[in-house]
């Protein structure tokens, strides 16, 4: 497994596994999947309050896409996380282990202190992930996110990064 900040290099590659998985990530999340939009999505992490990590697999196949995003230093040291993964590489852990390696990196790279990843109830799959790695739900946002259409429900997870461990 391979864990490393997006490039622009990587917009072919992405681009093919988000078209690839469209029906996989909706009604959850719609990753670019043409260039103008790979292009404008990569343009806001130009900002610098968004660190975007790519996992693949030592084949170059994509495991998934890691956002740590609005990244607040002073005394907040916080940030939120969006992420997605790939049907192809779904259910082997894959994703478990690119999230921790993305945890301990957001640490001790950017020594941020808290991570909250906000998730529609019914995504399953996404919750299951987050209380695997150690997060807790903090509380309930109605109609927090517009996402397909719509303002979406969302649960709030957290985790302090001093929680994070890096044995497996």
């Amino acid at each position: 497994m391979i864990l490393r900040p997006v490039a622009e290099s990587d917009a072919e590659t992405l681009i093919a596994a988000n078209c690839a998985n469209r029906s996989y990530h909706a009604p959850w999340v719609a990753p670019p999947c043409d260039r103008a939009a790979f292009d404008y999505w990569f343009a806001g992490l130009a900002t610098g309050r968004t660190i975007s990590m790519i996992g693949l697999t030592a084949e170059g196949q994509v495991i998934g896409v890691f956002n740590f995003s609005e990244i607040v230093q002073a005394n907040f040291r916080s940030c939120y996380l969006g992420y997605y993964g790939m049907a192809e590489t779904a259910g082997r852990g894959l994703m478990s282990l690119c999230l921790r390696a993305g945890l301990i990196h957001i640490r001790e790279a950017a020594g941020l202190h808290r991570v909250e990843a906000n998730i529609q109830p019914a995504n399953q799959r996404s919750i299951r992930l987050v209380r695997r790695l150690g997060f807790r739900l903090e509380g309930f946002s109605p109609k927090y996110l517009f996402i397909d259409g719509d303002w979406r429900d969302h649960e709030r997870w957290a985790i302090l990064l001093e929680d994070v461990s890096a044995t497996i």
